[in-house]
């Protein structure tokens, strides 16, 4: 610890702060604007000038450290004159636009130019014009207003991971600009409107559509996948305007991925359901609530006095809150069934009754910043948890190790050791690989239960995995959405297990979505006599309840899905959309409310469980899912179903401590590490950003970005080459007796024998399951 003195203030700061840190600590403001606390210093602004003694002339605080005794004088006449005469030079050129900018009201050139600028420019010139740039349909430029602090260039090459924006010319010339023709793809790229202190970046969707001062702000939980970014939700008349972050250090910082920010589009959207719907003699009617709940509870109980209550299923939504899913499961074994589940894209179900808990990380998501090897197994790491990825990058700058196993190789915009690409059917045996190598470089004994299971032979991207976990002083094993929806996967957690323990690492699972661990605290998994949701497929119930999901895009296995669901004699589906799908095979569709105009809670990938309030009111006559399962358990006259309020349901589902309710242990889980039979294509099956749930899909803005665009038919070169095709070709793919007619793509980032096409699209709805054997054949 070091003494300073700022402003005759005493005080103590870590050996290494800067003046403009200390300041903070001594409750002192010194104005800025290119200084941010998660971004390296440009010191480029020089609005932080201050009086150091014994300096011959005023110090930028943000590069400037700290120094035992030093006294610092923030606004004194020196440091004052300093900062008045760098606003100056700041406002020589910029515009005087405030009226019509939609920074206006909260731009830090405003605030600090009511303290440090003059009331007349003594500048008579012409100012400067800079033309605006394309950055793509999430981020609008005005870029003559742009001071050149480059915080944006520094966050796309920092945090982003990739320099997506530069500064180009010299002097007063000076611009931020993309490459030559290029926008900005990252899936982050929306933070760069939160860093920009004027009106030069700006939201696009946003744009013209409020004042700030005429927002009302509430806080919320992002729906979508398993970090569950905090959210600043602002709306106006009850309509959401904008998403901004809410900083939380211990689970999204101050950063939003796109998908979190810019999905509100979708609340709006035309496909907004609004009123009840009932097929009458193949005809849709708009009916009133009693008619529609009372038609829903006189079917279920129909079916169940007829057929049995097993003759019931409910498939969920992972992105459904904790208090929806525990009141499903609740109806579902209120009539007499145990059949529910909310893991639709899941296709190993063999660890159920196996497991310690509800899987989850394994830890704390402010801990990924301590780890020193990391080994992520099947997982669209960048795209299916942005700011995870954006944890596990920054943590590479300080010497992580990640290792990676599975087909897809694609860039992380990160470090990756070792790598050991193999197709989906050979993971087994490679993670098998792993665990005999680093038992090996541990000198310790496998597992008695993997005893004469384990490979004889060890490959060399096995044992550079393994020499790599056994020098790790903090070690993970990650589990990604394709390891969790692997045909095998219930084998893959259990070798991911095994490698956790001998190098005496933690293990977990990435996570799909917001309650990927809620879903099973609420219950909302089949029981010992229940059928999971692939087995409510591959065996047709007479009635399903499909809550927050669409059949053709929500599913493993999407044909499959709409053929069960059509063979039933009754289908009651809970949705804040309307959709084709929906119309195609329910009986009766209820609107309920998305997660802005309802309460709830989600829990995230580290077992935090986050509660949120309704920022609006629910439109038309949509209501809280909670409150539209309530009312149906009263119709039917189950017990235990007077809630007042969601926070009643919320005590009584979630667990008193969530920490003992968490668990990733598996056992009793057979596992088989023989070699998979060659020649077949090998379908890999990636969940596109914007496509993962109903909302994302339906924001226009997120739609006409690079990662919303239509699926392709991605192959190895090699491969490509052996099926005698060319990038570009025609080719149609040919899975489960379904069909879809692709554009073949080389992707020298996918293994050997795949076929890389995305689920979760409508253009590709008619193929099987996610993972499995496919054909390709010129179309």
């Amino acid at each position: 610890m070091l003494e300073i003195e700022i402003d005759g203030k005493q005080v103590q700061v870590n050996d290494g702060s800067t003046v403009i840190e200390a300041a903070a600590v001594a409750g002192a403001y010194i104005p800025h604007f290119c200084y941010h606390k998660k971004l390296s210093i440009a010191a480029n602004c020089r609005m932080c000038l201050v009086q150091v003694e014994k300096a011959p002339k005023p110090l930028p605080a943000c590069a400037t450290p700290v120094t035992n005794g030093m006294k610092v004088w923030t606004h004194s006449e020196l440091a004052v004159k300093a900062q008045k005469g760098v606003m100056e030079f700041l406002l020589i050129n910029h515009p005087l636009d405030c009226p019509i900018c939609d920074q206006g009201g909260e731009c830090q050139l405003q605030d600090l130019a009511v303290g440090y600028g003059s009331s007349a420019s003594r500048y008579q010139e012409e100012k400067r014009v800079v033309f605006n740039k394309n950055l793509g349909s999430l981020v609008s430029t005005d870029m003559t207003r742009c001071i050149n602090c480059t915080r944006c260039v520094r966050f796309t090459a920092e945090i982003a991971g990739e320099m997506e924006l530069g500064q180009a010319f010299r002097g007063e010339h000076a611009e931020i600009m993309p490459f030559i023709e290029k926008t900005i793809d990252s899936e982050l790229s929306g933070n760069i409107i939160d860093l920009c202190p004027v009106g030069a970046l700006t939201s696009k969707p946003f744009r013209f559509a409020a004042r700030t001062w005429e927002l009302s702000r509430r806080k919320s939980v992002s729906p979508h996948d398993a970090l569950g970014a905090n959210l600043i939700v602002q709306t106006k008349h009850d309509v959401v305007k904008r998403v901004l972050p809410l900083e939380n250090e211990d689970v999204n910082e101050c950063w939003l991925s796109d998908k979190d920010r810019f999905s509100y589009e979708a609340l709006s959207a035309p496909e907004r359901l609004s009123t009840p719907l009932i097929r009458q003699g193949g005809q849709w009617k708009q009916v009133d609530w009693q008619a529609a709940l009372e038609f829903a509870a006189s079917g279920l109980r129909g079916i169940a006095q007829d057929h049995g209550a097993s003759a019931i299923g409910a498939l969920a939504s992972p992105h459904a809150t904790l208090e929806e899913l525990f009141l499903l499961q609740k109806l579902v074994r209120g009539l007499g069934s145990n059949n529910v589940d909310f893991r639709l894209r899941q296709a190993d179900f063999r660890a159920d009754g196996k497991r310690d808990g509800a899987p989850w990380l394994g830890m704390k998501i402010a801990e990924v910043k301590d780890l020193t090897r990391l080994l992520v197994v099947g997982s669209f790491l960048r795209k299916d948890a942005p700011l995870l990825a954006q944890r596990v990058r920054q943590a590479a700058k300080k010497g992580l190790q990640v290792s990676a196993i599975g087909p897809n190789a694609e860039d992380w915009l990160l470090p990756v050791r070792n790598r050991a690409l193999v197709a989906p059917s050979a993971m087994v045996a490679m993670l098998g690989q792993v665990v005999v190598a680093l038992a090996q470089e541990k000198g310790t004994d496998v597992s008695v239960s993997l005893l004469g299971k384990l490979p004889a032979e060890v490959s060399g991207e096995a044992r550079a995995i393994a020499q790599s976990l056994a020098s790790g002083r903090k070690v993970a094993v990650w589990l990604g959405s394709l390891a969790a929806q692997h045909a095998r996967a219930s084998e893959i957690q259990t070798l991911a297990q095994e490698i956790a323990r001998l190098s005496a690492g933690c293990f977990g699972f990435i996570g799909e979505a917001a309650n990927s661990v809620g879903g099973y605290l609420a219950g909302a998994v089949p029981g010992a006599d229940g059928l999971s949701a692939a087995a409510m497929i591959a065996q047709p119930r007479k009635a399903y309840m499909v809550f927050g999901a669409e059949p053709e895009l929500d599913f493993a296995n999407p044909s499959a899905t709409v053929a069960a669901l059509r063979s039933a004699q009754l289908v009651i589906g809970f949705s804040a959309f309307d959709s084709a799908s929906l119309r195609d095979l329910c009986d009766v569709i209820l609107p309920v409310a998305p997660f802005t105009e309802t309460s709830g809670t989600f829990v995230n990938c580290e077992g935090r469980a986050q509660s949120f309030v309704a920022v609006s009111k629910p439109l038309g006559e949509t209501r809280p899912g909670w409150k539209v399962l309530r009312v149906l358990g009263n119709l039917l006259a189950l017990e235990g179903f007077g809630y007042n309020d969601s926070e009643a349901v919320r005590s009584e589902a979630l667990p008193a401590d969530v920490g003992n309710a968490l668990g990733n242990g598996v056992e009793g889980v057979v596992v088989s590490c023989a070699a998979a039979s060659a020649g077949a294509l090998e379908r890999v099956a990636d969940v596109p950003i914007h496509f993962a749930d109903p909302i994302v899909r339906r924001a226009p803005s997120l739609q006409k970005t690079r990662d919303a665009a239509a699926p392709v038919a991605r192959i190895s070169p090699a491969t490509l080459a052996a099926l005698g095709l060319s990038a570009g070709d025609k080719v149609r793919v040919l899975q489960g007796g379904g069909a879809a007619v692709l554009v073949a793509q080389p992707d020298e980032a996918l293994a050997a024998g795949c076929v890389r096409v995305a689920s979760a699209h409508p253009s590709t709805a008619s193929l099987g399951a996610m993972s499995g054997e496919l054909s390709v054949e010129r179309a």
